[in-house]
């Protein structure tokens, strides 16, 4: 198999490790060495299994400060799957000039995903094909949709939001996701505060992008499933449903 290219995340990874005065112990996760392309054990690495699906939209992820270096963290699957994904360290004191230039590319038009509560009305969207002007996936002359994502805990994604004034000027979206989050590597406070991969999928649903969405959701699941059956002690069955239905998806792409 050739090799796993680093994409956005794992890149934010090493930088961040680069800064690191001690190693980083994930909590509650498998212990031993990963796999430097999935973050798993060996014995249950993904890298085979990585899809890739063609897409007009984007993803950028602010990540929280040690957000990259988890392992359960599921901004790391956006990248595998989206190739357009960017990802940048969050700082309230400081902003990488990569992040300003990427905003202001007139290629793309950026919208923060973030619940509409305390938001002024005129910037909050709930949809993308109806009110979003250029946001509009099918526009023969739109520009391409960017999707602005805060990754980290729900406490550092309010204060991201908040403390954050170059997204200011930008449009937010709102989802009515209608549903329970399936990520179970970390507990969340409701059950209806998805995983940023989950967010991630709806948004690519919104933008006409159907077959990435459902891929990514897929990617999750196995992801998912491999990850716990590597902290179970506990072989990995590539012939179940849940990689059946990644391959075939990857089949159609």
């Amino acid at each position: 198999m050739a090799p796993v290219i680093p994409h956005a995340v794992s890149r934010q990874r090493t930088e961040r490790l680069a800064r690191s005065s001690k190693p980083f112990l994930a909590r509650g996760g498998p212990r031993g060495e990963r796999c430097a392309g999935c973050r798993l054990l060996p014995s249950h690495c993904l890298c085979a299994l990585r899809p890739a699906v063609p897409t007009r939209a984007g993803v950028c992820l602010l990540m929280g400060d040690v957000e990259a270096l988890k392992p359960s963290n599921t901004g790391w699957l956006i990248a595998d799957v989206v190739a357009d994904t960017f990802a940048f360290g969050w700082a309230r004191t400081a902003v990488h000039p990569d992040l300003l230039a990427l905003l202001a590319d007139p290629q793309w038009q950026p919208v923060v995903v973030f619940p509409g509560d305390d938001v002024a009305p005129e910037r909050v969207l709930t949809g993308l094909a109806c009110n979003a002007g250029p946001v509009a996936p099918h526009s023969a002359s739109g520009k391409r949709p960017l999707f602005v994502l805060l990754d980290g805990t729900w406490p550092e994604a309010r204060r991201m939001f908040r403390k954050s004034p170059y997204l200011d000027r930008l449009p937010v979206l709102t989802l009515q996701p209608g549903q329970r989050s399936r990520y179970r590597l970390r507990h969340a406070l409701h059950d209806d505060h998805l995983c940023t991969s989950e967010v991630a999928a709806l948004c690519l649903e919104l933008a006409g992008e159907t077959r990435a969405a459902q891929t990514l959701e897929a990617y999750l699941d196995v992801f998912t499933h491999h990850y716990l059956q590597a902290k179970n002690q506990l072989p990995v069955d590539e012939n179940d449903a849940l990689h059946q239905r990644l391959r075939d998806l990857g089949a159609q792409a």
